[in-house]
């Protein structure tokens, strides 16, 4: 009976929201006056990772774990993402949310995955910035200002993907001093 219940209530929520079935993810945009919390976090290797250091360069912030079934079917193409624009221009931290340093360092070794994983062990970094559903990927430009977040899957190589990752970019080198003649 209960379980019945639940697949009910489950549909039409589905047919309420059609799009959050078809989409699997929500664009949020970052409250106007809201400042961004100060990222202070240490990768698996030990590398500390400052956002305010990271000016000059998009970077995205991705909250996911490693039971989410949405969160490790979307890190290939976020690293795919980083890997197109390089890391002169774009930076993805994963900040793993409350797994132990073992438990993230079998998975990562598994996957091979080369991205920065930073630890969250009791969940601070990511209340700080609003993930509460997983996978959240938090949208900051290169002028370090945070611009949104996503809520959900993405695949980070589709062109809306692109939509929202391009205006974060700096301008290329080349593309300025052009613009400068």
């Amino acid at each position: 009976m209960f379980q019945t219940l639940r697949l009910v209530t489950l549909l039409l929520v589905l047919l309420a929201c059609p799009w959050a079935a078809a989409q699997g993810f929500e664009v949020l945009p970052w409250p106007t006056r809201k400042p961004a919390p100060a990222l202070r976090g240490t990768d698996l290797q030990g590398q500390p990772w400052r956002l305010a250091e990271l000016r000059g360069k998009a970077v995205l912030i991705s909250f996911w774990a490693s039971w989410c079934e949405p969160c490790r079917a979307e890190m290939p193409s976020l690293q795919s993402l980083a890997q197109f624009h390089g890391p002169h221009r774009l930076v993805v931290l994963a900040v793993n949310f409350k797994e132990p340093a073992a438990t993230v360092q079998r998975y990562v070794q598994r996957t091979a995955f080369p991205l920065p994983v930073l630890l969250d062990p009791d969940g601070h970094i990511a209340r700080q910035w609003g993930a509460n559903v997983f996978p959240t990927t938090v949208l900051v430009g290169a002028d370090g200002r945070v611009r949104g977040l996503v809520r959900g899957e993405l695949d980070w190589t589709s062109p809306r993907a692109a939509q929202l990752v391009e205006p974060l970019l700096a301008p290329e080198p080349a593309t300025v001093a052009a613009a400068a003649r």
